[in-house]
């Protein structure tokens, strides 16, 4: 058995073996480490109603819908010796390496860190957030096209419940043949009221790397991870040196009500034409009928547990998304989507959501307004 098929059959069982309250499945004390096992598995369906591209494939197929699993992710963590933590990560689906680092909390101090290995680097608010409480199913164009994710590197983070400093140099993916481009990154969040159901937070984060082989294409898919088709797309970009993104964040929780944003800049240097500039952005707002609220740590919210695990926590979602891929010679095209998104979450492993995403896009001076529905099955421990 190949090691995606044997991990994959690993989480299925360990799914299977998972208490319904438990967010984790304690394993045993090694060598002075508490070891523990996560897992999540999601399921996703996509309609396409196509206006000029086929987003489910090149070319006139017929087929209007998409079925995939989505992600089938393994994690095992470890607290200890002293003051280490470490964790290994993979995903069968996508058969890549994902958090694998080990960390030392310095004087003993969760929030005052180094660690080596990989991990998420610190510039983008929802792409550091915990891809199982994604507040929708495809994560904002922004985050998608300009969010560096995890890379090998080393890291340094500082701070406390209202404000947090990361700072990283980081190289390619522990996986092969995926990212590559050495650089750093740069975050710091500040949250000027930071009580609970009452949650103010800014942010400011910088990444500048060096593209692969001076290559680089940017494009995006429309709020659909299972389109084969992007709608913006700037083609290759052949004579590119490095690429610096600079983004802005904000965030306001009250009771129920969260509503938080995101916008990027990023400049690409060129060694033979012009610099290229491109921008993103979005905006989204999210309501737990059932009157949750959020928390906060790190800069980064953490979504709660039903109140009532029985009957589960209802959010209803409203997001904007916008991108704009054109500078100078290059048009690379623009594309705005809204997405308006209901999720359920049942009791502690449980989560099922259903996405509506309407776009409207011009690429070269030709339009393209398809829409979207989408829909996802989760379960995690």
């Amino acid at each position: 058995m190949n090691l995606p098929r044997l991990t994959l059959s690993l989480a299925l069982l360990a799914a299977l073996a998972a208490p319904a309250a438990r967010a984790e499945i304690t394993i045993d004390s090694i060598a002075g480490s508490d070891v523990s096992l996560e897992g999540l598995i999601q399921a996703d369906g996509n309609w396409f109603n196509n206006d000029l591209a086929d987003l489910n494939g090149i070319g006139n197929n017929g087929k209007d819908s998409e079925f995939e699993l989505r992600r089938a992710e393994i994690v095992l963590k470890g607290k200890g010796p002293g003051n280490y933590e470490w964790v290994i990560g993979y995903d069968a689906k996508a058969d890549k390496f994902l958090d694998a680092n080990v960390k030392y909390k310095l004087g003993g101090n969760g929030s005052h860190f180094v660690q080596v290995g990989q991990f998420k680097q610190p510039n983008s608010m929802e792409e550091s957030s915990s891809t199982k409480n994604n507040d929708f199913i495809s994560k904002s164009v922004a985050t998608n096209t300009y969010a560096i994710g995890r890379r090998l590197g080393v890291g340094y983070g500082f701070g406390t419940d209202s404000w947090s400093i990361n700072a990283s140099y980081f190289g390619r993916e522990l996986t092969r043949n995926l990212a590559h481009g050495s650089g750093y990154g740069l975050r710091g969040t500040w949250a000027p009221i930071n009580e609970k159901g009452n949650i103010v937070h800014i942010g400011l984060a910088y990444a500048n790397y060096d593209t692969d082989a001076d290559t680089l294409r940017l494009r995006a898919r429309p709020d659909a991870d299972l389109a084969s088709v992007r709608l913006v797309d700037t083609g290759n970009m052949t004579d590119t040196d490095r690429v610096a993104t600079t983004s802005l964040e904000a965030m306001w929780i009250h009771g129920p009500f969260k509503l938080q944003g995101e916008y990027y800049t990023s400049d690409i240097k060129r060694l033979a034409n012009s610099d290229y500039t491109s921008t993103a952005g979005y905006i989204q707002g999210l309501w737990n009928i059932t009157g949750e609220t959020w928390g906060y740590k790190g800069g980064v919210p953490s979504t709660p547990l039903p109140s009532e695990p029985g009957s589960g926590m209802w959010q209803l979602g409203l997001r904007y998304d916008t991108i704009d891929l054109n500078d100078g010679a290059v048009e690379g095209g623009k594309m705005n989507t809204w997405t308006a998104g209901v999720n359920w979450y049942w009791r502690s492993n449980f989560k099922f959501a259903l996405n509506y995403v309407k776009v409207n896009s011009e690429r070269q001076g030709l339009s393209d307004d398809p829409d979207i529905v989408e829909a996802r099955a989760q379960f995690y421990w």
